[in-house]
């Protein structure tokens, strides 16, 4: 689909009814706007800690670890990045 919008005095523009129908976007959804060296591409803005989250535990289930296990070598690294940075043992908190 090709169409002209146009940029209102405030900077908003309105995306034709036929192009917000098709990509399912409604009043209130957040857009992302990359300027590719004058092309401008609008990204639909996701909720990144569900997805993330989701993607971990795909990972996890995956390499057969437990959320236990996973947990305890996260912490075994932080303690290693802590004592690298500062040279001393973390408080445990």
């Amino acid at each position: 689909m090709d169409t002209a919008v146009q940029v209102r005095e405030r900077g908003t523009l309105t995306l034709p009814a036929e192009l917000r129908a098709k990509h399912n976007i409604k009043p209130g959804d957040t857009y992302y706007l990359v300027d590719l060296d004058g092309i401008l591409v609008l990204t639909p803005m996701t909720a990144l800690v569900p997805e993330l989250a989701r993607e971990i535990e795909r990972l996890r289930q995956e390499a057969g670890v437990t959320t236990e296990e996973l947990l305890s070598g996260l912490r075994e690294q932080r303690a290693r990045y802590h004592t690298e940075r500062h040279g001393d043992e973390p408080s445990i908190r």
